[in-house]
């Protein structure tokens, strides 16, 4: 448990309040329009793109912390350059498209493209993917940090906390409390990092004191290892916060620029928190829980207010992703799983029917946190079975000359997801997340992903050859 004073719990609670004041006053507009609703209307300015999509796509500090911790600079190598690089991907070739598809979520995509049974199990992915649980747990993890209590009512807490006013705001209170989270994720490790030059010097301490694998590239991990995390960063093409933004974007350009801005910003962002790490690691070299390297770096670097606004600063980066990826998951309930079987004509009861998904969401979330109380396992567990899915029949979508037979998605988007998942429970027999134990020694997502490759394969080649002549069958 971190040592904090009276004036820490004031700054602390002060954010809190800041945060709901912030969600609360975005749902004084209110319009029945379900695109009001769930993208605000397509008003997002450069911008509120810009920080709204930097803080979502950085929730994970703690896992950050604790990979930095054990591997070094290899962090950036891992965590940041494959997300640079599918990024720059998506911006210039994926989203201009979306804005000007003037859809609203994945599975209209879909739709639109292969039918409904596709969206349905589109939108069944997109639920797992969008799932906040770890998210969650990490907040959950960092309270029980902060105020000693029990990591079960933290959860509790930590889910009301990031919701509650979402069922009002919608989009424009996750957007805007996004926007105060942005400048307050930065302020923390812009407040611990001057504060650590301070106490332990410069670039020879660090030097001096880190294992000299630490500042290689690769960390001592082989290139299996690292190739692995190259995959999961696919993640960031089918991820539908990504999505999400560009259909609430101003235009087909803030789309695209913001993307790009924001890659800027996740690099500076990432050198703050990958330097932070080096000094956890040189200055707290046995620490029983790597996970906890930025708060405990900061107990013994900061003083009291200091210390809080770090503290505020982690609490703002997961609350982030928390609050976007609640609100996208209770939209795939309310519109693209509710309001698609139901087959209503028009979309008067989208809102109510997201308002009732924040509510299983939150649910379902407490119940996966208490079932699978690790962060890493849920992550890499979503990602693995999820991605092979919905990879293939996404990016196909937008290009006329990649898009598939109808007919063969459902059965694409099912092979890639039921190979990966039956390869990871392969594994999980003899020992989780350990390759040596996948067979032969391949990792889950792998087979998936070509097992879907080989589905898109065959409608281009084999079937469209014997379909030439035949309508395209849309729907």
């Amino acid at each position: 448990m971190l040592t904090l004073t009276t004036v820490d719990y004031a700054l602390i609670a002060g954010y809190f309040v800041a945060v709901f004041l912030v969600g609360f006053l975005s749902a004084r507009r209110k319009s029945s329009d379900a695109a009001d609703f769930l993208l605000g209307g397509r008003t997002l300015t450069l911008p509120l793109f810009v920080m709204t999509l930097v803080s979502t796509w950085y929730g994970g500090i703690l896992g950050v912390g604790e990979f930095s911790y054990l591997y070094g600079i290899s962090n950036w190598v891992v965590q940041g350059l494959p997300y640079y690089i599918f990024a720059i991907l998506f911006a210039f070739l994926l989203a201009r498209r979306i804005r000007a598809s003037n859809l609203i979520t994945i599975p209209d995509k879909l739709q639109q493209s292969y039918g409904r049974p596709a969206a349905l199990a589109g939108a069944a992915f997109t639920f797992i993917l969008t799932t906040p649980a770890p998210y969650i747990l990490m907040l959950a993890v960092l309270l029980q940090l902060v105020t000693g209590w029990s990591l079960f009512v933290c959860i509790l807490l930590g889910t009301i906390a990031s919701t509650v006013y979402l069922a009002l705001g919608g989009f424009r209170a996750d957007v805007y409390t996004d926007v105060v989270e942005f400048l307050l994720m930065f302020a923390g490790f812009a407040v611990l990092l001057p504060f650590a030059f301070m106490r332990f010097g410069g670039i020879d301490f660090l030097v001096s004191n880190l294992p000299p694998l630490h500042l290689t590239w690769h960390g001592g991990n082989s290139i299996q290892f690292i190739l692995v995390w190259f995959f999961i960063a696919l993640w960031t093409l089918v991820d539908p916060s990504f999505h999400q933004r560009c259909y609430a974007a101003r235009t087909p350009e803030v789309a695209r620029n913001g993307i790009l801005l924001s890659v800027v910003f996740w690099f500076i962002f990432d050198a703050m928190t990958a330097t932070a790490g080096l000094y956890a690691r040189a200055a707290l070299p046995n620490l029983d829980q790597p996970m906890m390297a930025y708060p405990m770096l900061a107990e013994i670097t900061l003083p009291s207010g200091w210390k809080a606004m770090f503290v505020i600063g982690m609490l703002a980066t997961i609350m982030s992703s928390l609050n976007t990826l609640t609100f996208v998951s209770a939209t795939t309930i309310g519109r693209d799983i509710v309001w698609r079987l139901r087959e209503e004509a028009d979309e008067a009861h989208v809102q109510r029917y997201t308002q009732w998904g924040l509510l299983l969401t939150a649910v379902l979330a407490i119940v996966l946190c208490v079932i699978i109380p690790s962060v890493i396992q849920l992550w890499y567990t979503i990602g693995t079975v999820v991605i092979p899915g919905l990879l293939v029949p996404v990016i196909s979508s937008y290009f006329d000359q990649l898009r598939m037979k109808p007919r063969i998605v459902i059965w694409v988007m099912l092979a890639g997801w039921a190979t990966s998942l039956l390869w990871l429970i392969a594994g999980w027999m003899q020992a989780f997340g350990s390759t040596e134990h996948y067979p032969m020694g391949i990792e889950p997502m792998f087979p998936g992903v070509l097992v879907s490759l080989f589905g898109w394969w065959l409608s281009k080649r084999w079937l469209q050859g014997l379909d030439k002549s035949s309508p395209d069958d849309s729907t």
